[in-house]
């Protein structure tokens, strides 16, 4: 078992190296085979670079905080239903207005539509369970899993209804993808993100007690119900956010947390939120490097993250039956 001072000089050292890493992997991606216009590269570049900076600080914020609510750490935020409600209104716009009206419309307008549908549903969902259980969180996250299929479901019945032609545009824009978000889709989602993350930090004390289960948490002072509804609200305006941003991302958050989960043991969330941002922003960074600057790979590097994720949620699945 680490000691807290070990845990603590470990902590340093592990987010002082991933800082640099990091650090250096923006650069090479800013520059490596950058020709032509600089203000231009940089621009278009840095456009991308703040969509994933977004991802890789909120979709493992919101993760880490759903573990401790949930007291699961195989769970992620996507289970509440959000990727596939997320399908389901593209699915649904592509349907009954078709792809050219689509495209046409405001990207801030539908980025709007999205964040607030989203959301509602998330927080409709709570409010209604609220007063009628009392095991909340179990029903919740059942709920949010029908709920999903549902969602699949029936977006899977309209894509089969839809022109081929029209489906061949839907599908670029169901999968999640770094690029096309513009700067007022980034400056929202920057807002919700940082007041969110900052609600979350001024109550990080509090949410450590919960660390201790309900039983204890609640005898060191903390209002279990209250604080649940907030970290709920919390992964629901940065699961949202991100998922209008980007696209559906289920098991990107659940892959780095698990990563920093192994590197700090037993660490406090002042810890392991950071490392986890960190590791996730050299992740999909580093990725972007590899794949398209290096070996030519022309998209996104969302397959290979999610691949790798599955991955890993299926052997955590194992684990965690042994």
């Amino acid at each position: 078992m680490m000691s807290p001072a070990d845990r603590s000089m470990r902590a340093r050292v592990l987010i002082t190296g991933t800082t640099a890493l990091c650090a250096g992997l923006i650069l090479a991606f800013l520059t490596i085979g950058a020709t032509g216009d600089w203000g231009f590269v940089l621009s278009f570049r840095g456009d991308r670079l703040i969509t994933i900076a977004l991802v890789a600080w909120a979709v493992p914020f919101s993760t880490v905080l759903f573990h401790t609510l949930s007291n699961n750490q195989i769970l992620t935020p996507s289970i509440m239903g959000f990727d596939a409600l997320f399908v389901l209104i593209q699915t649904l716009g592509v349907f009954l207005l078709g792809s050219a009206e689509v495209g046409a419309m405001d990207s801030r307008l539908v980025f709007a539509g999205e964040l607030a549908v989203m959301t509602l549903f998330s927080v409709g969902l709570y409010r209604l369970l609220y007063a009628r259980m009392t095991r909340l969180l179990e029903l919740l996250l059942l709920v949010g899993i029908i709920c999903g299929v549902l969602f699949r479901s029936v977006a899977g019945l309209l894509q089969r209804l839809i022109d081929p032609g029209e489906f061949l545009v839907l599908q670029d824009r169901i999968f999640a993808s770094f690029s096309g978000a513009s700067s007022s889709e980034q400056l929202s989602a920057a807002v919700l993100i940082g007041l969110s993350s900052a609600w979350a930090w001024y109550r990080l004390p509090a949410i450590d007690a919960m660390l201790l289960g309900r039983d204890g948490s609640i005898a060191v002072g903390v209002d279990h119900k209250r604080l649940s509804l907030e970290i709920f609200l919390i992964v629901t305006f940065q699961v949202a956010a991100t998922t209008a941003l980007v696209g559906p991302i289920t098991f990107f958050g659940l892959l780095v947390v698990h990563l920093a989960y192994r590197l700090l043991p037993g660490a406090p969330h002042g810890m392991l939120i950071p490392l986890s941002i960190l590791l996730g922003s050299v992740l999909l960074v580093g990725a972007q490097v590899l794949l398209e600057r290096l070996l030519g790979f022309i998209g996104t590097v969302s397959m290979i993250v999610e691949f790798v994720g599955g991955v890993v949620f299926v052997l955590l699945l194992i684990g965690g039956r042994r």
